[in-house]
């Protein structure tokens, strides 16, 4: 299993937000550059960053500050946040990000989905956040009516890789993830998962280890000091 620590990124800060709510954001470092420079110290192969201000706007509003970490580092880059058509995908994948992920896009224009796929392959990952089961988009601020497996499925069919699944009433609690979801995730499709959300010490990386997970995205316990690191990446490569 691999652990992806987190940079979710509003106005070019380093935040967390609390169960996916925009007003409760708090900064948690004060400089990305430093973040990301304590990450490969760790053995981090790979990073995951958000550009919260574009999840929630469609656009790419810090994606130059999000690229010039990826060049600056000797680390892979997944992001997620605004990626809404292909020059977007283009945009981060030429300048030195190894994976993009569609989130919004997956509910909203399944075609697009499927175009990068045939364009990008396995630098297409599809994000799922779901609450109660049910998918959100436009940085979880729309519901939508699609079950959470549901969709997976759906883009497994058109050839996703990577999933990447986050619930929402997990996400920044420092709770655990929701272990029965991913489980059921896992065992419903044959893409890598992914989990995202509640992520909280070692205990849980222990746990989604055991169910077989691809990965394991995690931020708030890191910068909480709740989770080691470099422990985490240890266990989790064993």
């Amino acid at each position: 299993m691999i652990i992806l620590p987190a940079i979710d990124i509003i106005d070019g800060n380093c935040v967390r937000l609390f169960k996916g709510d925009y007003s409760t954001v708090s900064r948690v470092a004060d400089d990305p550059y430093e973040v990301a420079q304590s990450f490969v110290n760790a053995g981090a192969e790979w990073m995951h960053m958000v550009d919260l201000d574009g999840a929630k706007d469609g656009k790419l509003i810090n994606s130059e500050l999000i690229i010039d970490i990826a060049k600056s580092f000797n680390i892979k880059v997944e992001v997620g946040g605004g990626i809404r058509n292909m020059d977007r995908i283009e945009h981060y994948l030429d300048n030195g990000v190894s994976r993009v992920i569609l989130g919004s896009a997956a509910v909203n224009d399944q075609q697009f989905v499927i175009d990068a796929v045939n364009n990008f392959d396995s630098q297409i990952a599809v994000g799922i956040d779901a609450k109660d089961g049910i998918v959100r988009a436009q940085g979880w601020t729309d519901k939508s009516e699609i079950n959470y497996l549901s969709l997976a499925k759906q883009m497994e069919s058109i050839g996703v890789r990577t999933i990447i699944f986050t619930d929402i009433d997990q996400d920044g609690t420092l709770s655990g993830p929701n272990l029965n979801q991913l489980d059921k995730l896992a065992n419903s499709v044959g893409c890598d998962v992914v989990a995202s959300g509640g992520v909280s010490n070692i205990k849980d990386i222990i746990n989604l280890k055991s169910l077989n997970i691809y990965g394991a995205i995690t931020g708030k316990a890191i910068y909480t000091g709740d989770l080691d690191l470099a422990q985490a990446i240890q266990l989790a490569g064993k």
